[in-house]
């Protein structure tokens, strides 16, 4: 399985943020094809110091080729294009083999 993480830095407005996050984002994300699981971590506390993201969201796919051909979609498309409309703070992403230990 592959993962895809989108770390959110804190929004510049954190309640316009959730709302445009829950109404519009999620259900974009949502029509990725190929997408097996999709998590959203809020409320996050770091073990030491400041936490420095405001909200974690990880999509997971079968292989690298099912995350590029979602992201190469419209929907994919669509999606990416969205994140600057509400991610006032930035955000980062990234993919990674999922194994087990």
């Amino acid at each position: 399985m592959v993962r895809v993480l989108v770390l959110y830095n804190t929004p510049a407005d954190p309640e316009a943020f959730d709302r445009y996050y829950n109404e519009i984002h999620i259900p974009l994300a949502r029509q990725l094809p190929g997408l097996l699981r999709y998590t959203v971590s809020r409320n996050l506390a770091a073990l030491g110091g400041d936490a420095k993201y405001y909200l974690i969201a990880e999509l997971d796919f079968a292989s690298p080729e099912a995350v590029r051909a979602a992201f190469g979609s419209p929907a994919g498309r669509e999606t990416a294009a969205d994140v600057p409309k509400f991610a006032t703070g930035g955000s980062s992403l990234m993919t990674y083999e999922v194994a087990e230990a």
